[in-house]
């Protein structure tokens, strides 16, 4: 279904990054998943991680504030090798390393690329944050924000850069909805108010097809990646 800290409000744009590093050579995109603490980051990752691969070249970077769980997770369900996963312990509230300081996902982003190139795809998954929390331009090419429906069907109309200016908007855990009370139309209505044109994604990662909108949406940014960089 299409459906504290000072905050800098990101411009709405896509692709303006040079997809060459300074030698030349085509970069991976880059792409960040961010929002509120048990969302579903990780699970969508996962779930992005078993759709592309056959296809692309993939990284993932997983953020959390003092451990390494969410890459742990990813490991253990054994959706990419290894050594293509690393993890980040943020010290500190989640925005501050995606957004204020991203020195040190930068260098995990820019080890795998110099350690597996080519990569075609870097997942840049932030520890849950709140509506507040967005991605550095100088870390992600386009940024993902994931909310649910359990959290209450009034989060679109709360707003924040995360839902307003995020490049795709998923909505997730759809099938809660009515145990928890959540008018997804009202849900749609709302995220479509605060975000106008920019794209929604209603997902259920309990079927099998649950991530795939998501997927195409990435698999279409990717395409026009590879095209820029050949051009």
């Amino acid at each position: 279904m299409h459906l504290d800290h000072p905050v800098t409000m990101p411009q709405r744009h896509t692709h303006s990054a040079e997809p060459h590093r300074a030698d030349g050579i085509r970069r991976a995109l880059r792409v960040g998943l961010g929002g509120p603490v048990g969302t579903g980051k990780t699970a969508s990752v996962a779930a992005l991680c078993r759709t592309l691969r056959d296809r692309w070249s993939i990284a993932v970077v997983t953020n959390d504030i003092y451990t390494r769980e969410d890459a742990e997770y990813l490991l253990r369900e054994a959706v990419l090798p290894p050594e293509r996963i690393t993890a980040v312990e943020t010290g500190a509230c989640p925005h501050t390393a995606i957004r204020d300081d991203i020195s040190a996902n930068l260098e995990a982003v820019e080890h795998l690329e110099e350690t597996l190139h080519p990569l075609d795809l870097v997942l840049v998954e932030s520890g849950g944050d709140n509506l507040t929390a967005t991605f550095s331009k100088g870390l992600v090419d386009v940024q993902i924000f994931v909310i649910d429906v359990s959290s209450g069907d009034d989060i679109p109309r709360k707003g924040g850069p995360g839902i307003t200016t995020a490049d795709l908007l998923v909505v997730n855990k759809t099938d809660l909805a009515p145990h928890v009370g959540a008018d997804l139309a009202t849900m749609a209505a709302d995220a479509e108010r605060q975000r106008g044109d920019l794209p929604v994604i209603f997902t259920s990662l309990t079927t099998d097809d649950g991530i795939h909108e998501v997927a195409d949406w990435v698999t279409t940014h990717l395409t026009t990646w590879h095209a820029k960089a050949t051009a």
